[in-house]
């Protein structure tokens, strides 16, 4: 069964950082794309990074460009999102989704009905 699970969120003042992980258990990593989407609440879910099944795309809203990076680790099963100088409008809950194909060709997307697979979220908060 494919799981996937997020951790590392938490409360940061303006300007902190934090790492999220996805570890995933019940597929190979190697074979998903995997993507980071937010919701703040009252607001619709928003695609924040993907990176493809190999690693060799990597791509981010224009919100995070220069500040957040994907990262991941086949061999540990495990995706992360280093957040850097981080804005009190980047406060919501992070969900790591998967998928295994794009019917569009491209092997990245920041479109949540891409994916079929999420975890359960880990809620971020930037506030001093």
């Amino acid at each position: 069964q494919l799981q996937l699970v997020e951790s590392g969120g938490g409360l940061v003042q303006p300007g902190g950082s934090l790492r999220l992980s996805c570890a995933v258990s019940g597929f190979t990593l190697d074979a998903y794309a995997i993507a980071w989407f937010r919701q703040a609440p009252g607001k619709e879910r928003e695609g924040v990074s993907c990176i493809s099944r190999r690693g060799g795309s990597t791509n981010y809203a224009d919100s995070v460009k220069g500040r957040f990076t994907i990262s991941r680790d086949n061999a540990k099963n495990t995706v992360y999102l280093q957040m850097n100088s981080l804005k009190p409008e980047d406060t919501a809950v992070y969900y790591c989704a998967a998928a295994d194909d794009f019917s569009h060709g491209r092997s990245w997307s920041l479109t949540a009905t891409d994916f079929g697979s999420w975890g359960q979220g880990t809620q971020v908060t930037v506030s001093s």
